[in-house]
Parts: structure tokens; C-alpha cells; sequence
């Protein structure tokens, strides 16, 4: 998790810096700002995503397993 910390803390110091440069109405700073928010965005639908429980990291492991099998009707 914190390595996604990092990578947002990265895109708003870039989007800073391009909109420092390139003055806040430019289409550069727009685009760079466009970048932090899909990384915070992608952060938070990690954190609303449910941990798997352990038979469904034993299924991801070993698909062909008796206990992993699926049955449709």
C-alpha cells in the first residue's frame, strides 16, 4: 500500500511542477492533474475490494482441485 502512497504523493508533485511551468490553465497541467486523480481513483477501488479468505488464495493456487470445482446446473 505504500508503494501506491508514493506513486500519488509522485503524480501531485508532478502535476504541481508541470502547472508551475506550464501556467494552471494549460492543457499540460490539466493532463496532469488528469493523472494524480486516476492513481487516487485506482487506490481507492483497492481499498474497497474484499480480502479473499483462504480457500479462494488455495483456488487461485490450484484451480484443478477438487475443493475449487464449480458445478452449473
Amino acid at each position: 500500500m505504500s508503494n501506491i502512497k508514493e506513486q500519488i504523493e509522485q503524480e501531485l508533485a508532478n502535476a504541481r511542477a508541470v502547472c508551475d511551468t506550464s501556467g494552471p490553465n494549460s492543457q499540460e497541467c490539466a493532463a496532469a492533474w488528469d493523472a494524480a486523480e486516476e492513481v487516487q481513483a485506482e487506490a481507492a477501488h483497492k481499498r474497497q475490494q474484499k480480502p479473499k479468505n483462504s480457500l479462494e488464495k488455495y483456488c487461485d493456487d490450484n484451480p484443478d482441485a477438487a475443493e475449487c470445482r464449480i458445478y452449473e446446473e
